[in-house]
């Protein structure tokens, strides 16, 4: 069925106002009912800020997200939108998505009350109902509220006629999910201009009081450092925000890797099979989980999801540039790929003390603790007591970032007690994959001590494992 195109139409059938906060309420308990997803996309706090961001809905309060960088704030503002309706219809040509039937804006109502039920109406979809803004100390009330039109002025308008206004992001987004982010950091005279448009629905511009009775759904973000050091929120609007909703990182390391998985750049195969093992994500993940507990790296502003998210793309593309140049198929990283991720760890994370190199002496032993972690999870020592006695016994294996996945094969041919553990990470029958687990179980026991490691003499990013 066709929708309406007149106020006429629009009344037949039967359409009554409803407020934003009260088309969302309804929309989110038809959901529960039917156990829909309500945020995709939105990994870990099913049993934390879900919950408390469904009693804000229900509640009809304002919500402000308190949290570290990369803990997904502006996300889940932006997946409010799926609280909304399909469309709504707005009066045709309205700058701030005016109800037909209970219009705000001068111009609207001049327009119905010219053309009564036949004035025209038309429909805004739900992804036009969401505006945000980051703020900056230099946003202006012009840039949130409006700015008088001096043209409208010159054309004989009093400066106390609203129809000289022209309207800022608040009142575009009516009948919408409006989003701050990093609050604090907007002036303290701006917050006042936004606290009126939240409670009192007035606001002055260039002295002239217009009321602007919007219909807004507001949520905010704010870094706990930034909310009591370089700027705050001033009492009154925090105090306008029914709910502070307190984000946090990926509590597991699973929530990790399927933020890792769902984030990641994504590229056509051009020909490449790749296969990341289980493995070597989750050391990726580890190593962002252990940075969040490191007394070398401040905490105070976080260590963000997208350090694991960057961190894996780069490993991939690390492999895939060595399958490249190898003339190789079969893609698999490996630990000597791990190499890449000083690049992008290190510009995304603050030490506490600085120092000469220290950065990458961080990130290494980071590295380090990662992989002998998850190697104590996967292995026993006294699992691999053969092939730790083949060492003793003069076994010697090489490895690099630039060996072909068939020489790993060649030097695992017939090696008591490697087959086994090999085959216990999944990696044989492919060679990229047998190159991966040979270097994991290689690394695993020399951080154990139980394996020496030299660098090979005259050749950059070769190793040899020995007793």
């Amino acid at each position: 069925m066709a929708n309406p195109s007149t106020v006429g139409e629009l009344k037949a059938q039967g359409y009554r106002p409803r407020s934003v906060k009260e088309e969302m309420r309804a929309n989110l308990i038809r959901k529960i009912r039917a156990s829909e997803e309500l945020f995709p996309g939105i990994v870990g706090y099913e049993e934390s800020v879900v919950p408390q961001l469904e009693n804000a809905v229900l509640s009809g309060q304002d919500v402000i997200f308190l949290g570290e960088r990369g803990q997904a704030k502006t996300r889940l503002a932006r997946a409010l939108v799926n609280l909304l309706d399909d469309e709504i219809p707005i009066v045709a040509g309205s700058e701030i998505n005016d109800d037909p039937l209970n219009p705000i804006s001068p111009a609207a109502r001049d327009l119905l009350a010219e053309h009564g039920d036949s004035a025209p109406i038309e429909w805004v979809a739900r992804d036009r109902r969401y505006g945000e803004k980051l703020a900056t100390p230099d946003i202006t009330i012009a840039d949130l509220i409006g700015e008088v039109d001096p043209i409208k002025v010159a054309e004989g308008r009093y400066l106390s006629d609203e129809l000289t206004l022209h309207y800022g992001l608040l009142p575009r987004t009516n009948r919408g999910v409006f989003a701050i982010n990093e609050l604090p950091d907007l002036a303290e005279r701006i917050q006042v201009g936004l606290l009126n448009i939240m409670e009192e629905r007035d606001v002055q511009v260039r002295g002239y009081k217009v009321r602007l009775p919007l219909d807004l759904f507001v949520v905010a973000s704010a870094n706990p450092e930034d909310y009591t050091n370089r700027g705050r929120i001033i009492t009154p609007l925090k105090d306008r925000f029914g709910s502070q909703i307190r984000t946090h990182y990926p509590k597991t390391l699973q929530h990790e890797i399927d933020i890792m998985e769902q984030e990641r750049s994504s590229f056509d195969a051009d020909g490449f099979q790749t296969t990341t093992p289980d493995y070597i994500k989750e050391i990726v993940a580890e190593i962002t989980h252990l940075a969040r507990k490191s007394a070398d790296i401040s905490q105070r502003s976080g260590v963000s999801v997208r350090v694991s998210i960057c961190n894996y793309e780069n490993v991939l593309a690390n492999a895939l540039k060595r399958a490249i140049r190898l003339q190789e198929q079969q893609v698999a990283p490996r630990i000597s790929d791990l190499v890449a991720l000083v690049a992008s760890t290190g510009g995304k994370i603050e030490l506490e003390t600085v120092g000469d190199g220290s950065e990458d002496k961080v990130i290494d032993k980071l590295v380090q603790r990662a992989v002998a972690n998850v190697f104590s999870r996967r292995f026993e020592l006294d699992d691999l007591d053969e092939l730790v006695t083949n060492f003793e016994n003069g076994l010697r294996i090489e490895v690099a970032d630039s060996m072909p996945s068939l020489e790993y094969m060649r030097q695992a041919a017939e090696v008591g007690g490697l087959t086994d553990a090999i085959r216990k990470l999944g990696g044989q029958g492919n060679p990229a994959t047998v190159a991966a687990a040979m270097e994991f179980v290689l690394e695993g026991l020399h951080l154990n001590r139980r394996l020496n490691k030299d660098r090979t003499a005259g050749t950059a990013g070769r190793f040899r494992y020995r007793s």
